[in-house]
């Protein structure tokens, strides 16, 4: 009902824009100049669409956010009381789809009680009138807005400020949400992370060197919780994977930026930044299956034990992967270096890879850097090529032949299963999980200061 709504709002606010150009450009043809308008006449439709739609919509969020609690009062007024203080969470969800098959006929398995019927009946006239008066209040406060907008749409009003306006509001508003989202998500760990450490000395979990997880019946924590093991793990990984992809996807950017030809390089760089878009379960599976028995297979040939699943096995394929971040944001980075420094190296001599090396290259090493660090932080973070490619070892060691465990592998482990929500094994994914996001907030805040720091303004 809802989409539908949404949908006939659409169609109203498109005729409504109509009318608003309509009508703005008869006021412009009915006045002797028509530049007395103050505004376009796309910003008087724009406007007049506005008012249309934007009151109705935010009617109908509210309804939408009222209609559950209102229902349920309804239908609990037709409930006897001793029923409705029995009924909590998931049994009051229970009842509510049991009358609404009463209500509309499906029918139930049993013989509804009395008072079910009753609270059936209910339901059934609240089903009923509820999206007829949905429908007539919403599309008659659209109609009252596009009749008041029309009205409103005079020759001296300031149509395009007051657009921009609405523009600049809903645009801070997007802004505000994706703050508050990740506000949010940062509370929510930082709270579980604390209960996690009720259970958990923070000083063992941060230095400790055992990893094995566990929790008696009483619900004390029991065995290992160290993280070095997982963050050596994850940092062996990443610095694998860097060292495959910072020399081909820096010198890949060198390549299409200087050397290639306009057609060759509108040819290779989009193919080149398609692997940023393969599914990173599909990169796992590649490295599970091809990667991995491939590196074991020429193991056996040198006479070195290189297991399927290890940290050079998931660094690899994650190096891979990473590759179009580096060379993109590279790319983009030399491109900006002005064409008068290379120009003024060529006048004096350098030949073009010395003009590179010694120019180029300097002037665009702080957003270079930056790229670098960002791609360290995808790939401290990443977590399918991870799950399938590196195996589930969490011992402190520094054979990269061998599997070992990760942050992301074993935030996976933990909230998979059956194992308790409120238990120490299902918390720790949390404080995994927080520092994880202080390791990549501080790699982030780290590229911006280096770029911001060491970048050159050119004219």
């Amino acid at each position: 009902m809802n989409l539908l709504l949404l949908g006939g709002l659409l169609i109203l606010m498109a005729v409504a824009y109509t009318l608003g150009l309509k009508r703005s450009k008869t006021l412009a043809g009915s006045s002797r100049n028509s530049s007395q308008l103050h505004s376009r006449p796309g910003y008087y439709a724009t406007l007049v669409a506005l008012w249309c739609g934007v009151p109705a919509l935010l009617v109908l969020i509210l309804w939408s956010f009222f209609e559950p609690i209102v229902t349920r009062h309804i239908v609990e007024q037709a409930l006897p009381a001793h029923v409705v203080a029995t009924l909590q969470g998931a049994q009051w969800d229970a009842l509510l789809e049991r009358l609404k098959n009463i209500a509309t006929g499906y029918g139930v398995a049993d013989q509804p009680e009395a008072y079910e019927l009753k609270a059936a009946a209910a339901l059934k006239s609240v089903l009923t009138i509820a999206p007829l008066a949905k429908l007539a209040v919403v599309f008659a406060i659209a109609a009252a807005g596009l009749s008041y907008a029309l009205r409103k749409i005079v020759p001296q009003l300031r149509a395009r400020n007051i657009v921009e306006k609405f523009l600049k509001i809903v645009l801070a508003l997007c802004s505000g949400v994706a703050v508050l989202t990740t506000l949010g998500i940062v509370l929510s760990m930082f709270s579980e992370a604390l209960h996690f450490f009720k259970f958990v000395n923070p000083a063992t979990f941060f230095f400790g060197t055992e990893w094995s997880p566990g929790f008696s019946a009483n619900g004390q924590a029991t065995g290992g919780y160290g993280l070095l093991p997982l963050l050596w793990g994850t940092l062996m990984i990443s610095f694998i994977a860097m060292l495959v992809a910072v020399p081909v996807g820096l010198m890949a950017a060198i390549y299409m930026a200087e050397y290639a030809t306009p057609r060759f390089r509108n040819f290779a760089k989009p193919v080149l930044e398609i692997l940023a878009g393969i599914p990173t379960i599909v990169y796992g599976v590649f490295a599970l299956l091809v990667v991995g028995p491939l590196l074991h297979y020429l193991g056996s040939l040198v006479g070195v034990n290189i297991n399927a699943t290890s940290a050079l096995t998931a660094g690899l394929v994650m190096g891979i992967m990473i590759i179009p971040f580096i060379s993109s944001l590279s790319d983009d980075i030399i491109i900006q270096v002005p064409r008068s420094l290379r120009d003024g190296s060529l006048g004096l001599g350098a030949t073009k890879s010395e003009t590179i090396k010694n120019v180029v290259l300097p002037a665009a090493l702080p957003g270079i850097m930056g790229a670098f660090l960002l791609a360290v932080s995808r790939a401290i973070g990443e977590t399918m090529i991870v799950v399938l490619a590196a195996g589930n070892s969490p011992l402190l060691h520094g054979n990269p032949f061998a599997a070992v465990s990760t942050i992301t592998v074993t935030i996976v482990n933990q909230l998979t299963g059956d194992t308790d929500f409120g238990s120490p094994q299902a918390l720790v994914a949390f404080a995994l999980g927080l520092t994880l996001f202080v390791i990549t907030l501080g790699l982030n805040v780290i590229a911006l200061i280096i770029v911001r720091k060491y970048r050159e303004q050119y004219e």
